[in-house]
């Protein structure tokens, strides 16, 4: 088909193809992109409100033994930068976070093989005993599926045991393309594949969970890849209409083993702008400031986005990997308003809570993101000694 006819097909609202969204993705200049994206964004959200949310992306751990190669952030068991947060670290960081109005923690870590399901459950418990209306937005597929594989049982009875200790949803992370065979290029097959990816969301939905979904793009997949991502999260969502929002972000390559280069501006806006066409389930699409930067995650919202995402305050992961954008709530707000949008804070389910926090009230503000561990916290805390461990170096520290 002409790009032409391609066009009058999305605008008439008629679901694309594969084959079509790779020939649109490959053919149509990136203005005509945007502004199919843009109209398809404006046909869902008439009243021009962009969101965002208040959270905090915490990574637990930074111990991982999947080693996955365009990861800068993971460091192998018995590394001496290797960390664990202790329970207290995480309250204090959850006290910080409602401070400044949220009331949610994004809560991801490594494939640490010392930290047992009970761990998690015990740190669920606890959150929730104090801050009972804190939500917890917490482990990926991956993290669902490696403590499947520790404690012996299987993905639906993990996530039962989480959602009883206080999982509240599940965010996207670990999906990178949802291709095997790329996924092998990568070497983060083994920490699950593509079915396995879906079958933890499928699970999720099933159990009364939301999720988002995700895809890192441009390290080693071909467009078409992308299409196959897309089109595997699109008959997932037409099954169970479990996904509130699809994040797409560039593969950071600076410290990885990977290395290559990091894509320019034009092809996010390009990838996000196929991705609002292609989804055509999906309400929602978030744009990506933290890797992308404050400017072109302004323009992502004539190229599709209707959300400005997290306000994040903490991220460790991508900073590991180069990128180390911040922005405040006031930051955001300015940036929603001056592209001529309405901003409204919301959760993870996508309900209104309403105006920006600084308009009522005085916070501090947030200039740069702040990091997983201070100089002061134990790399071992005193309530791992409670959990049995299974790398020699973690039994002999509990031991000592």
């Amino acid at each position: 088909m002409t790009v032409a006819s391609l066009v009058s097909k999305v605008r008439s609202g008629e679901r694309l193809r594969p084959a079509e969204g790779l020939d649109l993705y490959r053919h149509a200049s990136t203005h005509l992109l945007g502004r199919l994206a843009d109209e398809i964004r404006a046909r869902k959200h008439p009243d021009r409100v962009v969101t965002y949310i208040i959270d905090r992306n915490v990574n637990y751990t930074n111990v991982c033994v999947a080693r996955c190669s365009f990861c800068a952030f993971y460091r192998p068991v018995g590394s001496a930068e290797g960390y664990v947060l202790g329970f207290e670290d995480i309250f204090r960081k959850i006290d910080e976070t409602r401070a400044l109005g949220g009331e949610q923690l994004l809560l991801q870590g490594g494939h640490n093989p010392d930290l047992p399901l009970e761990w998690y459950e015990d740190l669920f418990r606890s959150v929730k005993a104090r801050f009972p209306a804190f939500r917890l937005h917490a482990l990926s597929p991956p993290e669902v599926i490696h403590l499947s594989r520790l404690s012996r049982l299987p993905v639906p009875s993990v996530i039962d045991r989480l959602i009883e200790a206080g999982l509240d949803s599940i965010p996207g992370g670990g999906a990178e393309i949802l291709v095997d065979r790329v996924r092998k290029l990568l070497n983060c097959y083994s920490k699950a594949t593509t079915d396995e990816w879906l079958e933890v969301m499928r699970y999720a939905h099933r159990a009364g969970l939301r999720t988002t979904a995700t895809m890192m793009y441009g390290s080693i997949e071909r467009p078409e890849d992308r299409i196959e991502h897309l089109m595997r999260l699109r008959a997932l969502q037409d099954e169970t209409g479990g996904f509130t929002a699809f994040i797409t972000w560039s593969y950071q390559p600076e410290h990885t083993e990977l290395g290559l280069t990091e894509g320019t501006g034009v092809e996010y806006l390009r990838t996000l702008a196929i991705a609002r066409i292609m989804l055509d389930n999906f309400q929602n699409l978030q744009a990506s400031w933290v890797t992308q930067g404050g400017k072109v995650g302004q323009l992502s919202l004539s190229f599709g986005a209707n959300d400005m995402g997290s306000v994040m305050i903490e991220e460790n992961v991508v900073r590991a990997a180069g990128a180390s954008y911040c922005m405040d709530e006031i930051e955001i707000v300015r940036n929603i308003e001056n592209a001529g949008f309405r901003p409204k804070r919301r959760n993870m389910h996508y309900e209104i809570l309403g105006d920006p926090v600084f308009r009522e009230r005085a916070v501090p503000r947030i200039l740069t993101l702040a990091v997983a561990r201070q100089e002061q916290d134990q790399p071992v805390p005193a309530e791992l000694a409670h959990y049995q461990a299974r790398s020699r170096r973690a039994k002999t520290q509990r031991n000592d």
